[in-house]
């Protein structure tokens, strides 16, 4: 049973009141990243993919120009892992057998379809900009239409927008703000794990199944470690079916109302959260209509 906080509604106003506090201590600002933990009513995958590359020819290894007729054989998806927030279960899938079929991946598209066509929101690293994609336009190509909407949180994306790491690679982040760094594969460094995969060999795609599942155990607890600081972040408290007040990062009730949140239209109340260590505010302006009516906009 989750903890509700004390409430009350103000009259006329249809907005919660919380127990008050000041603005945490210095001391108080150092979190742990919660677990993560499976949100009641959302569904959440984390999900990692790996591209066959593109087979062509050129004649140097150096910015290189290839033209379409120049490309022997498309990219497609050799492997994809994935698994739902909180649970402990990792699944992994990969393309066809044997030489010939290595770059088959119809099946693989049908499954990753079932799986985004399920999930509400999907972690990835880098995956607005390439996995997502990637994914649609082998779906589109095997004659796939488009599954139920989902929002991504990629956290390439948040790491970008708000801190100058040294890298921004899953490698770095991993390996600084995580106890489970990314799989460096040294039994097939380098290009050689693909390579081998596309021989179709057993010892390649085993290693490429720890490789791959391994970066979804380390994107997901990246993004538990990136939550609280992620701008943006999608509202986890519109699937609220209790109607109790929840965090609208991480979903949890254990909110604190911490001062006001000043902006250009005016102030609103704020809010703590003492699960995931997010801020967030009301919707609702704290000043009455006639207070607003005698303030001015700048130019």
């Amino acid at each position: 049973m989750r903890p509700k906080p004390r409430k009350t509604v103000l009259e006329g106003r249809g907005e919660h009141v919380l127990p008050k506090t000041s603005r945490p201590k210095k001391s108080e600002g150092m979190i742990q990243a919660p677990a993560a933990a499976p949100i009641e009513g959302v569904r959440i995958a984390t999900l990692d993919i790996e591209t066959a590359p593109l087979e062509s020819y050129t004649w140097g290894i150096w910015e290189q120009n290839v033209g379409l007729d120049m490309i022997k054989a498309e990219w497609s998806i050799l492997s994809f892992s994935w698994k739902w927030l909180g649970e402990k279960a990792v699944f992994q899938s990969t393309g066809g057998r044997g030489p010939d079929k290595v770059r088959d991946d119809q099946p693989l598209m049908g499954e990753l379809w079932r799986l985004l066509n399920e999930a509400d929101f999907v972690i990835a690293q880098n995956g607005i900009k390439f996995d997502i994609k990637k994914i649609n336009a082998r779906l589109i190509m095997h004659g796939f239409g488009p599954y139920s909407p989902i929002r991504v949180i990629d956290t390439l994306a948040a790491a970008r927008k708000r801190f100058a790491f040294t890298s921004n690679k899953l490698e770095w982040q991993s390996r600084y703000l995580t106890d489970s760094p990314k799989s460096k594969h040294k039994k097939f460094p380098g290009f050689e794990l693909w390579s081998e995969c596309l021989k179709d060999n057993p010892e390649a795609w085993r290693e490429m199944e720890k490789y791959n599942k391994q970066d979804v155990i380390a994107t997901e607890k990246l993004y538990m470690r990136q939550r609280p600081w992620i701008t943006h972040h999608p509202n986890i408290g519109t699937f609220n079916i209790f109607g109790d007040v929840q965090c609208p990062t991480c979903g949890a009730a254990e909110i604190i109302e911490c001062g006001s949140r000043v902006l250009q239209n005016g102030s609103y109340r704020q809010y703590h959260c003492r699960s995931c260590g997010a801020w967030s505010r009301g919707k609702r302006l704290i000043a009455e209509v006639e207070a607003r009516k005698v303030k001015l906009a700048t130019l």
